[in-house]
């Protein structure tokens, strides 16, 4: 589920700039539960993506508490999001094929027993 963290982070940023704690909390909504998300992965990843030029990062001074990054997305971001949303939908029309032949075959033996 790690790699699958990328296009998540990316598109949650396409939508709206972000911290990285609200992006560790908004990570629910793709089914990543927070207490099992590695923090550090996530930075990582952000590290990582803004390297490669898909999101950039400037330090945001905090009403309360230290300045954080906020990370917002950049052309390059969204092309890769785009690649992501193309591989996601090749990987479920391969899986609804599994599914099918699963659900005609050894799933139909399993009920005939």
């Amino acid at each position: 589920m790690d790699r699958f963290m990328e296009p998540c982070i990316l598109l949650l940023v396409a939508r709206e700039p972000s911290h990285g704690y609200e992006l560790l909390e908004r990570l629910e909504e793709f089914g990543f539960c927070r207490d099992d998300v590695d923090t550090a992965t996530l930075y990582r990843t952000l590290r990582r993506l803004e390297e490669e030029g898909a999101v950039v990062s400037e330090w945001e001074a905090g009403e309360q508490g230290p300045a954080r990054r906020k990370y917002t997305m950049t052309d390059e971001g969204r092309e890769l999001l785009r690649e992501w949303a193309s591989i996601a939908r090749e990987r479920v029309r391969r899986l609804g094929l599994f599914l099918k032949g699963y659900e005609g075959s050894v799933e139909a033996e399993a009920e005939g027993e």
